[in-house]
């Protein structure tokens, strides 16, 4: 699953030890209650599943008939399975040719369960559990649900269409949804003829009785109930095969094929790279790629059937920008990634869910970069999953990487940055220490020898500690049992011995105060002045030093060249004064010098320095033109200016960037040069973006000139360029130009186009323009799974913008809890609505909200953003000052 996290770029916040003692004893949450919960019992178990669905589009209702082969390995007289939403006509079990019916059908809304009762014991052996049954196509965006999209006629098409990771296919059929409850499935789809009906694995049989079209599919592989997939729906679709003949389809909306060319490509050379590098060819005999209109997530990885977000699907070749292209590159690879792992091997339970994402996470990295070696992707992964990994994982209310999970509500809280980021960045990790080759062979060794079958971390562990020969289940259960990281506190000896790097850990805290006695063992490289050849050593205590081979008196040090270990480092004042001409003159690489100034933003943050001191810092990066350490540069200076916003400091942080920013855009220019590579598209992108919210007047003039232009159709605003012109625009406040963003909302039917608008409409002064923003995000013109992006740009308008989004999310709370409850969407509606504020009042306010207003599968997102609003509470009181004075110190 591709979470839609990944693409909210939230910012999570650190917490400051002060507040954290006064909201543990005065303002402390009602604890979260765990909910009973129970497995299914292990004496009947699925073989497989013959399923017949025919779904009703205009009445939104579907009927089902199943018969489930089962293994009754004892003798007993209660079946139970999950079911949800379902209403069981009836039911029977055929054993040793005989049919015993259940004296009881009973279903559990609470437990999901359906029990059946029978009279008489049944004995052991194989058996037939049959069931008939109708449903809902519910709009929930889970289980089997139902989407529609109007096509450029102006019709309406209906679609019917699953979500069931993580157990959400007892909403579509009885089954038993636990991912070890493996079993293979026979589906056949009844729909309308004119539909096209898609399920995991290609149709062997077909035909059409009066105006039904009834497709029958061969069985598919042994597989986990929520890799089932079905879709019905009237849509185009482009094809190829890769080298290996396997037949790749991705599928659009009507009149749209050519926009899934791209992924179609991408997809082509994804998949016989993945079956190189794992050593097993695609087990299936088709791989279907689909757009769907309506969809929570941002991909789902069903076998053979894999679903997307459109805007994480479709490139539109005049009006996608390098970015969403990117995005859709990430994704596919993503998503493809988990053919393999996950699906060909899957997690046990759901305890072990990070084995899927993480993997898939980092993989879909290095797939990118095999197909698109141009983009730095791996040096953008810095600045996107990595540094989210350190930002979650520095709070108190973060969970190991490996989380118990009982209850289904459960699991997805922990579809997070933990479990996506920091998770791919604990492989990286180990990818490094073990070395390329080792790393591949032991994950072909892991995949071989469990495949279609369910596994453990351990069992990973495992094989890559056979192929390697290296401690590495030893190693790694420190950073996947515990939450956190630790901090490396580095200084230097020198003498006539030669120098020595002094090393000390301890946990890296939101607070200043880790209070953890904990210590992982740290797998440390080194590169100095003198010596660029990376040294490794392997941190294995609470503190040590190690010999800097070829390293001179005077020289700069580099803990962590390319920013691969999963930690934090804190140079004594020496060493980061050395390495300051490194950074302005280039010396060290943009990965080191991003790291650097995150490393520094993160120890101002949780009170470790100053941010006096890293504003200094932000000096050395005069000569900076790579787009990733810009960016990262600009982001920390918006949460800062965000922080100081209803202070005199916001003004100068915004002249700050113009003065960064504005002859960086001088030099690159508004428009796309024959030289330009694929991070410089970006770059400018950022640039338009930064001197637009920091109120540049000649930035705001052009971005109005271009849209003027772009709306009479004289020139289109360029696809790469647009979002942040839009953003420019609608900074301005003018009532004229928010309508005339609304018309071109209304009047695309490109997605992404829509997206660029609705993700800006709320970025204005004017409230009243908010207020119609909140209410539109609510209307039928806004797709349920957009609503929480249009919200957020009201709460990323200021000060105000904040205080009035919050009013109108406690205000619609049960409408939201209604459409949202139990899945991600609830979870980033809390997150992007709460965590920005930074008074403590506010910070009452929202958990006595939550103490009388339950937050389903949200708790923790509800106690992270408490845990931000503290935070920032904190680092505005303890900096406030010295950030003045430095400004006024600095000619601001």
């Amino acid at each position: 699953l591709e979470c839609s996290t990944r693409s909210f770029k939230l910012s999570y916040y650190n917490e400051y030890k002060s507040y954290l003692r006064l909201a543990s004893r005065s303002l402390k949450m009602s604890p979260t209650v765990a909910k009973p919960f129970e497995h299914l019992p292990s004496n009947v178990v699925p073989v497989n599943y013959v399923l017949r669905l025919h779904p009703d589009l205009e009445q939104n209702t579907f009927k089902g008939q199943e018969s489930i082969e089962v293994n009754v390995k004892e003798s007993v007289n209660v079946i139970k399975m999950n079911s949800a939403e379902i209403e069981v006509q009836s039911a029977k079990v055929v054993i040793n040719n005989s049919e015993v019916v259940p004296s009881n059908i009973a279903t559990d809304a609470n437990t999901e369960t359906l029990t059946l009762t029978f009279g008489q014991s049944l004995p052991e052996g194989k058996g037939n559990v049959v069931l008939e049954f109708t449903g809902i196509l519910n709009d929930k965006l889970r289980g089997f649900y139902r989407s529609a999209y109007t096509d450029n006629s102006g019709e309406k098409r209906r679609i019917a269409v699953t979500q069931f990771e993580s157990t959400d296919a007892r909403r579509a059929f009885p089954c038993w949804d636990e991912p070890a409850y493996k079993a293979t499935f026979d589906v056949t789809l009844v729909a309308p003829a004119k539909c096209v009906a898609l399920s995991n694995m290609p149709v062997v049989k077909e035909e059409i009785q009066d105006d039904l079209r009834i497709s029958t599919y061969d069985r598919t592989p042994i597989m986990s109930t929520y890799l089932v997939a079905f879709v019905v729906g009237e849509f185009d679709y482009v094809e190829g095969r890769d080298e290996n003949n396997v037949l790749i389809r991705v599928y659009t909306p009507l009149g749209k094929k050519e926009q899934g060319d791209f992924a179609l490509d991408v997809a082509i050379k994804t998949l016989p790279f993945y079956a190189k590098y794992f050593e097993i060819k695609f087990p299936l005999p088709k791989l279907d790629l689909i757009a769907i209109p309506d969809f929570a997530a941002g991909a789902m990885e069903n076998w053979g059937l894999v679903t997307y977000r459109e805007t994480a699907l479709l490139v539109d070749p005049l009006n996608t920008s390098s970015n969403t292209k990117q995005w859709v590159a990430l994704v596919v690879g993503h998503e493809l990634a988990h053919m393999w792992f996950g699906n060909l091997v899957t997690m046990q339970w759901w305890t072990h869910l990070w084995l899927n994402e993480g993997f898939a996470s980092w993989i879909e990295y290095l797939c990118v970069d095999h197909c698109f070696p141009d983009w730095k992707i791996w040096l953008q992964y810095i600045n996107m999953d990595f540094k989210r990994a350190l930002q979650l994982d520095a709070l108190d209310t973060s969970h190991p990487i490996e989380v118990p999970v009982g209850h289904p509500e459960e699991v997805d809280e922990i579809f997070d940055a933990i479990s996506y980021c920091k998770g791919n960045s604990v492989i990286r990790m180990l990818h490094n220490w073990l070395g390329a080759e080792p790393f591949r062979k032991g994950l072909a060794h892991y995949l071989n020898k469990h495949q279609y079958k369910n596994a453990v971390t351990e069992q990973l562990w495992a094989s890559l500690e056979e192929l390697s020969g290296k401690p590495v289940n030893k190693v790694m259960s420190t950073w996947t049992s515990k939450m956190g990281y630790p901090m490396l506190t580095v200084s230097i000896t020198e003498n006539a011995n030669g120098v020595r790097l002094n090393v000390k850990q301890q946990k890296f805290s939101a607070t200043g105060d880790s209070g953890s006695s904990f210590e992982w063992m740290v797998p440390v490289t080194v590169i100095t002045q003198s010596n660029s050849t990376p040294q490794k050593f392997l941190l294995d205590k609470k503190e040590d030093s190690f010999v800097l081979e070829g390293c001179k008196a005077g020289d700069w040090v580099k803990i962590n060249p390319e920013q691969i270990g999963l930690f934090r480092v804190q140079y004594d004042e020496e060493l980061l004064k050395r390495i300051l001409p490194a950074i302005k003159n280039q010396t060290i690489s943009a990965a080191d010098r991003l790291g650097i100034q995150e490393d520094l933003f993160a120890l101002a943050k949780a009170g470790y320095s100053n941010t006096a001191n890293l504003l200094t810092l932000m000096g050395a990066y005069v000569n900076e033109r790579e787009y990733v350490v810009l960016s990262s540069i600009n982001g920390n200076l918006a949460e800062l200016s965000s922080l100081f916003s209803h202070l005199p400091c916001s003004s100068q942080f915004k002249a700050m960037r113009r003065r960064i920013f504005s002859r960086i855009l001088g030099e690159v220019g508004w428009e796309k040069r024959e030289s330009d590579k694929h991070t410089d598209s970006l770059l400018r992108n950022m640039l338009i973006g930064a001197l637009g919210k920091s109120e540049d007047k000649e930035v705001a003039e052009k971005c109005s000139e271009l849209f003027e232009q772009h709306l009479k159709g004289d020139k289109p605003i360029p696809a790469d360029i647009r979002s942040s012109v839009y953003l420019t625009v609608r900074q301005s406040g003018s009532e004229e130009d928010y309508a005339k963003l609304l018309s071109i909302f209304e009047k695309t039917d490109l997605h992404e186009e829509r997206d660029r608008v609705q993700r800006v409409l709320g970025n204005g002064p004017n409230a009243d323009l908010r207020s119609k923003t909140l209410d539109f995000s609510m209307g039928d013109k806004v797709r349920s799974n957009d609503t929480p992006f249009v919200i957020s740009s009201c709460a990323a308008s200021g000060a105000d913008g904040r205080v009035q989004t919050w009013d109108f999310v406690k205000k619609n709370y049960s409408t939201f809890l209604d459409r949202y409850a139990g899945g991600f969407m609830f979870q980033r509606l809390i997150q992007v609505t709460c965590a920005d504020f930074t008074d403590m009042e506010k910070h009452k306010e929202i958990e006595e909200f939550f103490n009388q207003n339950k937050a389903p599968s949200a708790e923790r997102a509800v106690k992270q953003s408490l845990e931000s609003i503290r935070v920032r509470s904190a680092w505005l009181e303890r900096d406030g000052e010295s950030v003045a004075e430095w400004f006024n110190k600095n000619g601001f």
